[in-house]
């Protein structure tokens, strides 16, 4: 693979003709450098180049002025009522349902259920869902912690839970044993989940598995948080009963919104263990009783969100869309794959003086189905790895924002850095005292994270270019003692 050369500080516009020459259909979504320039202009002003869009995306100057301008010049209440303002605002919070619906390609039998967050969203199918004795929880080893979580309410109702591993080094699933998990069968009910990327190293499971599970008899939850905001998810073709997402990831604002979108069968079977202001046609006390008498659920979509919804909020929920539709998902995810694919080639050519690797990239090496979130750790010339949070501290000083630790994705955090059970069983014997000093004691000061690179939306090739120039400065640089750890 040829190495684009990075070695001189006033040489990016080389680079960049390098790589605009080596990734021709980048050239094709320029438009988007403009908008940049425009709509995003507080990061050049401020000289700060974001790459923590896994965390978050950036929201543009025109949404927040489109929002601003709807509040200004309209009259929005509390949709739980028939008066004007009610009705009013109640029609927003409809017409941006069938926004997202259509978005997805979802107009088919599925909903829109709002909630707070993706963990928001994943919550409501893990209290819900009819986990019983004899039933099964399939999960992949590679999760995001809101989705680990849904174990507790599975082994609570004594359903069985099971994990089907990643494999390293590139991260991803043992499609062998994952055929052979589906397989099996079970004496209740089947949920199956996996994210359509992962957070951690931006590897794209194939959601063909999703058909395979459903095939088997399972019921389907889909993570699409940190699928969406640059890759087009089309509900239409792939069917999973359950998906979850926060729209922040796809447009950066609103934040405090999320989706549950589900079939509405799947949604009959879900049965709440609780009811709450906004999701009862009425209740009483009076005619409360020991077998639960007293309240009856609204029927449909309403019964799933708990009081009231973030209904101010809601409407920038459809600008968002209309930005993001704007710009175009496919030119994001055909910058965004131009980027990554440079951003990997180069850090892996950078050496030191004696040939050692600069870089340890987790996952995949190139972006054959993987999206734009790169998992690494910097390396000095012995082999000392840095303490990925010494490096996000280095990487703040130069405005530079990424992101460091295992990104609540203990699972493949544990199988990119060679953990096992016998070294980590033991750092959950005392739940109520264990802190994370005394976890890093437990492990011997073992690397316990990575630092995470992603690019999104509003990426340029300077935004790439600056962080490959950040880790050039670890070229043949030992780790302090204080950073230094072991793998």
């Amino acid at each position: 693979m040829r190495l684009l050369q990075v070695h001189r500080p006033d040489a990016r516009a080389g680079v960049e003709a390098e790589f605009l020459d080596r990734f021709p259909a980048y050239g094709a979504t320029r438009h988007v450098d403009a908008l940049r320039a425009v709509e995003y202009r507080r990061f050049d002003a401020q000289g700060h180049t974001y790459l923590d869009y896994t965390g978050g995306s950036v929201y543009a100057d025109s949404q927040l002025r489109a929002h601003a301008e709807l509040l200004q010049h309209s009259i929005f209440g509390n949709p739980h009522s028939g008066n004007p303002a009610s009705r009013a605002m109640t029609d927003v919070v409809e017409r941006t349902r069938a926004r997202v619906l259509e978005y997805f390609g979802a107009t088919d039998g599925y909903v829109v259920i709002f909630t707070p967050n993706a963990t928001g969203a994943l919550k409501l199918v893990a209290e819900a869902y009819p986990f019983e004795r004899g039933g099964r929880y399939l999960l992949t080893a590679d999760n995001h912690n809101s989705v680990n979580g849904i174990r507790e309410f599975a082994r609570r109702r004594g359903a069985d839970v099971v994990y089907a591993p990643i494999e390293a080094p590139d991260l991803r699933l043992d499609a062998h044993l994952l055929r052979e998990l589906l397989a099996q069968p079970a004496h209740g009910s089947k949920l199956f989940a996996l994210p359509a990327q992962s957070n951690f190293s931006g590897v794209q499971h194939d959601l063909a598995w999703i058909d395979a599970a459903k095939q088997n008899g399972w019921d389907v939850l889909l993570d699409a948080a940190a699928f969406v905001p640059t890759n087009r998810l089309d509900l239409g073709q792939c069917r999973p009963d359950f998906v979850s997402l926060s729209f922040y990831k796809m447009f950066g604002y609103p934040t405090g919104i999320g989706a549950l979108i589900a079939r509405r069968d799947a949604l009959e079977q879900l049965r709440r263990p609780w009811f709450s202001g906004g999701t009862i046609t009425f209740s009483s006390v009076c005619a409360a009783t020991d077998a639960g008498d007293g309240f009856y659920l609204t029927p449909g979509i309403s019964r799933f969100e708990d009081g009231t919804v973030n209904y101010l909020s809601i409407p920038a929920v459809g600008i968002g869309l209309r930005w993001l539709e704007s710009i175009g998902i496919d030119v994001v995810h055909t910058r965004t794959m131009a980027l990554t694919s440079w951003l990997l080639d180069t850090l892996q050519h950078l050496r030191h003086a004696n040939g050692e690797s600069v870089v340890r990239v987790y996952g995949p090496r190139d972006v054959q189905a993987r999206g734009a979130t790169v998992a690494l750790n910097v390396v000095d010339p012995v082999g000392t790895v840095w303490d990925c949070w010494e490096v996000e501290a280095l990487a703040n000083a130069r405005r530079l924002s990424v992101r460091a630790g295992c990104h609540c994705n203990p699972g493949a955090r544990e199988a990119a850095l060679g953990y096992g059970q016998a070294q980590l069983a033991p750092c959950f014997k005392d739940k109520a005292r264990i802190s994370y000093a005394a976890f890093q004691q437990l492990i011997r000061d073992r690397v316990s994270g990575v630092v995470r690179v992603s690019l999104g939306l509003a990426s340029t090739f300077g935004d790439a270019y600056r962080f490959v120039q950040f880790a050039r400065e670890f070229i043949d640089r030992r780790a302090t003692a204080a950073a230094a750890l072991r793998e």
